[in-house]
């Protein structure tokens, strides 16, 4: 992925149902997975259906590679929108003669890299089970999936701009307005809130600018949930896990013990509302030692509001309301403290956010596509 560091920990393994059936036949089923743990994971299709239509309650399509050929143009270099460790992501095109009773639509299609590793599979699974049964306007949409021999693919709908992180940091693209910058925040913290709120709640563990993208209007999306875990439950104040994310958005406590809660999430929403606030990266060695870790580097100037002005991102040319920046920049103050339970709720940060909507302009000379070196920096996701 574009510039993240992982953190060299394998992940805990997935746990494919809230209330798995040792004695089940389909978890005793010679063809499943089996991790160093002893965990299965289903791996045919059937074995993946079967335990899909067991969590979800969202229709999704399974597709063919067959189809995923004529889809992408039997996979064309020039169809790829991007790629990183997990394989690439295409460009395709269902058309009304392919998938009947489906309309005419541009899709995303991410194709795992074929080496077919335990990891590998629990994350794509992953992604089947969640994207399947959860639906939100700020989550990107899951069509469908293949699982055929050693292939795994998913289908997303395309989102025209891209990740955050793209539009963000690009040298080619215009800087985005303040305005689109509180509108990304906002919607991408209806989506954490969504996912910490839920019947079964959810950590999303990946949060970051490459793994948000946004349609034409630049509405915000999560992607990749791949590392997403089911939330503590009853009495437990957290989920033991081995550590995996991204350095400069992990939380402190998460990296130092494994504990893994909501409120981790919370901390990388202020990393990444900090991305947005100042333009710059959340780890950065090209900048001077004390400054590259960003987090470290501008949680002195937060809650101090002439300070806060000198670190707001240049690019934006003073062209901000003062009481907006130092809003944000307070809410970021308190998503990053080190004490996780001192945290907001991402429910509270919504509210936070909600009175720094302005009306939204789309620049001018905003592209309709910046997908094609964004979605791979859905990476860590895909």
């Amino acid at each position: 992925m574009g510039n993240c560091c992982w953190i060299k920990w394998k992940p805990s393994v997935y746990s494919v149902s809230s209330n798995p059936k040792p004695d089940s036949p389909k978890y005793q089923s010679p063809s499943l997975k089996e991790g160093k743990d002893g965990t299965k994971l289903p791996s045919t299709p059937k074995e993946v259906e079967d335990l899909r239509r067991d969590v979800a309650a969202n229709p999704l399509i399974v597709f063919t590679y067959s189809k995923l050929e004529i889809i992408t143009g039997n996979f064309r270099r020039d169809s790829v929108l991007g790629g990183g460790g997990f394989g690439s992501v295409y460009k395709g095109f269902i058309s009304e003669d392919l998938r009947a009773g489906l309309a005419p639509l541009q899709v995303a299609v991410k194709v795992h890299d074929g080496d077919n590793s335990y990891q590998g599979h629990r994350e794509w699974l992953a992604e089947v089970i969640y994207l399947g049964q959860l639906s939100h306007p700020n989550l990107v949409k899951l069509i469908g999936y293949c699982c055929e021999d050693e292939h795994r693919v998913l289908i997303y709908e395309y989102m025209e701009r891209g990740s955050v992180e793209t539009n963000l940091f690009s040298r080619i693209l215009l800087p985005l307005p303040w305005s689109i910058r509180m509108k990304i925040a906002f919607g991408a913290a209806k989506g954490l809130a969504f996912l910490h709120e839920a019947e079964k709640p959810i950590i999303y563990r990946d949060f970051k600018t490459s793994n948000i993208l946004l349609d034409l209007d630049y509405n915000a999306k999560l992607s990749d949930f791949g590392l997403a875990k089911d939330g503590p439950v009853g009495d437990e104040s957290h989920v033991s896990t081995r550590i995996m994310g991204t350095y400069g958005y992990a939380a402190p406590e998460y990296i130092m013990t494994g504990h893994l809660t909501a409120r981790s999430d919370v901390y990388s929403f202020g990393v990444v509302l900090l991305e947005l606030l100042t333009g710059r990266k959340s780890l950065d060695k090209s900048r001077p030692a004390r400054e590259q870790n960003l987090a470290d580097w501008a949680l002195p100037f937060l809650s101090e509001k002439k300070k806060l002005l000198n670190i707001v991102d240049p690019r934006l040319e003073g062209e901000y309301p003062v009481k907006g920046v130092h809003k944000a920049g307070m809410l970021a103050y308190h998503c990053l403290n080190h004490n996780p339970k001192a945290r907001p709720l991402m429910r509270d940060i919504v509210d936070s956010l909600e009175p720094l909507q302005i009306a939204v302009e789309i620049p001018s000379g905003a592209p309709n596509s910046t997908m094609g070196t964004a979605i791979p920096v859905l990476e860590a996701q895909l």
